[in-house]
């Protein structure tokens, strides 16, 4: 059976699999982008698949200290969006 790799939500800190976090990528030209394949290029954060963690990194800009950058409410909206379906 294959191993599924662990990561720690940047907002709750708990150890989840990697499946169910979504990843937020700075990219090398500042972008953020929302990463459902966890092989973009640039820094990354793993953020819980869950409406009330994405409420609490809009709330703490947490995302932005971590991506060092400003996170766009865009990215909020489509993080919200994913989870939703």
């Amino acid at each position: 059976m294959k191993k599924i790799p662990m990561r720690s939500c940047v907002v709750t800190k708990e150890k989840c699999d990697k499946r169910d976090l979504i990843r937020i990528v700075r990219t090398p030209e500042n972008n953020v982008e929302i990463d459902l394949t966890g092989k973009k290029n640039g820094r990354g954060a793993y953020i819980k698949r869950d409406i009330a963690v994405v409420d609490k990194a809009m709330k703490s800009k947490v995302l932005d200290k971590h991506l060092e950058v400003e996170v766009p409410y865009t990215i909020y909206e489509e993080l919200k969006s994913i989870i939703n379906n």
